[in-house]
């Protein structure tokens, strides 16, 4: 489910999750689905953007939720296998948007390089920690072939369905009051304000109609007095009839 902020100034971002192993995906399948989907392999621009990520990624890892370890591909990688051994190793990662930020997250000792070129999001709540803490949200290089989770990164939605929570601010990265939104676009949304006002329409068109029957029947009840017609009232001057006895 894409979600994304309350404005139109920051991105979206998919979680793809999947329990069973078996559905997992090398680095480039996962690329290639982001892609497919409108979307990029997510790449991070900032401490602000990491946190939010780790963030929605706390939800996995809630006690009680049967939620397993699994990590995730993200957008960096390093195409120039010749040059693996090379001490300017760390240099050669990019982002597969082409994203010019130099922001890393490595965990401690790695990049390792060699034969691994791509890079995962550690998401391992169950694991040991290690020398450099747990196995949560630090970046790892990991062979491309390997099968992991993935997170996609979409440009920010022109009309996201509500407005809700205070905006991400990128200067507070401490920040861990945002409040996402799911993205259903403008049909939707007419829908939610047309169907409240169907039983209201309806009592309009009753009450119309009720009030027109109501005149049409007064309208057929009346009867017009013909001016020539003096039996329904007594005559103050009444004519003297030669046939009556006084």
């Amino acid at each position: 489910q894409k979600v994304c902020y309350g404005d139109i100034k920051h991105p979206c971002y998919k979680i793809a999750y999947f329990q069973d192993l078996s559905r997992r995906v090398g680095f480039q399948e996962a690329r290639h689905a982001c892609e497919i989907d409108g979307g990029v392999l997510l790449s991070l621009e900032s401490e602000a953007e990491q946190k939010l990520i780790e963030n929605m990624l706390q939800n996995l890892t809630k006690s009680g939720s049967g939620i397993s370890d699994g990590d995730f591909w993200i957008g960096l990688w390093r195409s120039g296998e010749g040059q693996a051994t090379s001490s300017a190793c760390p240099e050669l990662y990019q982002w597969t948007d082409g994203t010019i930020s130099s922001f890393r997250n490595w965990y401690t000792d790695e990049p390792s390089c060699g034969s691994e070129a791509c890079v995962v999001m550690y998401h391992q709540p169950t694991a040991n920690p290690g020398l450099g803490g747990a196995y949560l949200y630090q970046w790892n290089d990991d062979r491309c072939n390997m099968k992991h989770n993935f997170i996609c990164k979409y440009s920010p939605e022109v009309f996201p369905s509500v407005a809700a929570g205070k905006p991400y601010d990128e200067n507070k990265p401490e920040d861990n009051s945002h409040v996402v939104v799911t993205e259903t676009g403008i049909i939707p949304n007419l829908i939610y304000v047309v169907i409240p006002t169907i039983p209201l329409l309806l009592l309009i068109l009753v009450a119309f109609g009720t009030c027109c029957f109501q005149m049409l029947n007064k309208s057929k009840g009346r009867t017009k007095t013909s001016p020539n017609q003096s039996t329904l009232w007594i005559s103050k001057n009444p004519r003297k009839d030669s046939t009556m006895e006084v």
